[in-house]
């Protein structure tokens, strides 16, 4: 059995570690907070991209399926695996469930006798997947606790070169959608190519509203000036931009109430350990004192 002292020293060395995860809990939650707020100023404006674009497209028609950005290759053998993770741990399984996911994806891409270029955001993802032997096209580090629109669009820029260049025929966006502190669900977006089937498909928040708000009602007459096309040509790449930094945002918001909701666990635990280790010192007190007594009642019984 252990000594007094050496369990009082776990004890003690236990309760500095339940201090640091309180505190970082702490640190997360009020993250998560400010995340939020940002997540929710985002959605009027993603809302808005999206509709505007799913309306230029079907109001430029056939001409929508020109556009580079909107047109599949010829042929699919090269897609952009794009994986949104966080830049630090401590967060549970969040930043390993993305590469996984990224992982398993490339392997049924690669079945289907596809290439992979691989391209990372967050120091987790990146490190990871350079330790598995994956050479990547493009790393983003630095941003992933608070992302900026501008660190989106230098990814987006990337990916829409390496598509229309020829780099890779598919680009799919893997990311922790943020439900709640207690729940992130991986998610997978087709980033390119933006059909037009796609784009009017896309309605997963804004849903055509009338003036009362209703689901389905029948879009207003718009009329385009330049023509829809053009209009559309430069929607397109900010529709890219809006859902890629949507992705940024939503991870950050997961990954701090991921981070969140383990160092309470954390901290739990550790309370747990404490009261085992004080039953432990508890026990070895007792024992030392019986030890004691019994060395007494000796010593008196040798002295008779």
């Amino acid at each position: 059995m252990a000594s007094q002292r050496d369990v009082k020293n776990k004890i003690a060395s236990v309760k500095n570690i339940q201090k640091i995860t309180r505190a970082m809990e702490m640190v997360a939650a009020a993250r998560l907070r400010r995340a939020e707020q940002r997540i929710e100023a985002l959605r009027p404006y993603a809302n808005g991209v999206r509709r505007m674009t799913r309306e230029a497209a079907r109001a430029a028609g056939a001409e929508a399926l020109r556009l580079p950005l909107l047109s599949e290759h010829d042929s699919q053998t090269t897609v952009g695996l794009l994986l949104i993770t966080g830049d630090r741990g401590l967060a549970g399984g969040f930043n390993s469930q993305i590469i996984r996911a990224g992982v398993r994806l490339a392997s049924e891409f690669g079945e289907r006798g596809m290439s992979t270029r691989w391209y990372a955001t967050g120091r987790r993802g990146v490190s990871s997947l350079s330790f598995r032997g994956n050479e990547l096209s493009g790393s983003y580090t630095g941003f992933a606790d608070r992302p900026a629109y501008a660190d989106a669009r230098g990814v987006s820029n990337d990916l829409i070169a390496a598509y229309v260049d020829g780099q890779v025929d598919r680009v799919e966006l893997i990311y922790n959608a943020y439900v709640s502190p207690l729940s992130q669900t991986v998610t997978r977006e087709t980033l390119l190519p933006l059909t037009d089937a796609m784009v009017s498909e896309m309605t997963d928040e804004a849903g055509a509203s009338g003036p009362e708000g209703e689901r389905g009602a029948r879009p207003t007459t718009v009329e385009y000036e330049p023509e829809p096309e053009k209009i559309l040509q430069r929607l397109v790449p900010d529709y890219i931009e809006v859902s890629i930094y949507r992705a940024l945002v939503e991870s950050a918001a997961g990954f701090f109430g991921a981070q969140m909701t383990a160092m309470r666990s954390a901290s739990d635990n550790a309370g747990e350990i404490i009261t085992e280790y004080t039953l432990q010192m508890n026990r070895a007190r007792q024992a030392e004192i019986t030890q004691e007594i019994m060395e007494v009642v000796a010593g008196a019984e040798g002295l008779s």
